[in-house]
């Protein structure tokens, strides 16, 4: 698959762990992009999502939202049908 996945992330956030961890079981491959100690970053995060919490999570174009809002696409069966789109 594409890079067309992105995540804005800290290193220990939990969500974010869980969220890299739900991709890296399907095999997809996401840029990270770490916010931890970038305000430059965490500000465009938040310009692009209107959130200020991580993860953030787009698959391509579309902003899927944060860990629980990934999770609910893989529980309704809908995840891996927005995956295919953007590969």
């Amino acid at each position: 698959m594409s890079n067309a996945v992105t995540l804005y992330t800290t290193r220990f956030c939990p969500y974010c762990i869980r969220a890299r961890f739900l991709l890296d079981s399907k095999n997809v491959e996401y840029t990270d992009i770490g916010v931890d100690a970038n305000p430059e970053l965490r500000r465009e995060m938040m310009e692009k999502s209107g959130r200020r919490t991580v993860p953030q999570i787009w698959i391509g174009d579309r902003h899927v939202g944060g860990y629980d809002d990934l999770a609910l696409l893989e529980r309704q069966g809908k995840l891996d049908e927005l995956l295919q789109l953007v590969s």
